[in-house]
């Protein structure tokens, strides 16, 4: 897994563990081997997660471990698509330095940087959404303040969540913390 990649893990509704995914991963091979049945959630996206938590301590990490990287050359992950422009486009295109594919890549750069905060807000949105629709979806005040999430009302999603859980009202608060950010 990624380097940066953290989740949390919650047991009974209590925060468990927090970090990158191989320390999360021991706490709830313990917890399992206590009988728990924790829940854990990627922080970036409030997905829940699964993993694979047979055999010991070192095979588990492994698992989780980024495969070793080959000497030489790194690969640089280009994908070949088509592409359909119409021929003034190409001509455009043809004419940049570097040629299309610089030129392409240099304009998606361009419109990704340019809409990054709405990216970011609509990230930690879905992210906070996910994490209360598990975690929360029956607690008093989820639905208000899952639209007041989306509305960008910092205020009124900290008042509808107030009486949630102190460790899932703490968490899921931090996944929505770069909506409002931005809003």
């Amino acid at each position: 897994m990624d380097e940066s990649f953290t989740c949390t893990a919650f047991e009974d509704g209590r925060h468990l563990a927090t970090g990158p995914a191989a320390v999360v991963a021991l706490a709830v091979k313990q917890a399992v081997a206590r009988g728990a049945s924790p829940l854990v959630f990627d922080d970036s996206s409030g997905r829940q997660i699964d993993f694979d938590l047979r055999g010991s301590d070192a095979e588990v990490t492994a698992r989780l471990e980024p495969p070793a990287r080959a000497a030489g050359r790194p690969k640089l992950g280009v994908v070949a698509r088509e592409v359909t422009l119409l021929p003034r486009h190409w001509d455009w295109l043809a004419a940049q330095p570097g040629g299309a594919s610089v030129a392409l890549r240099k304009l998606v750069e361009a419109a990704r940087n340019a809409g990054a905060g709405g990216e970011r807000q609509r990230l930690a949105q879905e992210a906070a959404d996910r994490f209360m629709g598990a975690m929360l979806g029956d607690a008093p005040g989820y639905e208000e303040a899952s639209r007041a999430l989306y509305a960008g009302d910092a205020d009124r999603f900290r008042t509808l969540s107030e009486n949630w859980p102190a460790d899932l009202r703490d968490h899921a608060r931090g996944l929505a913390g770069p909506a409002f950010e931005a809003a």
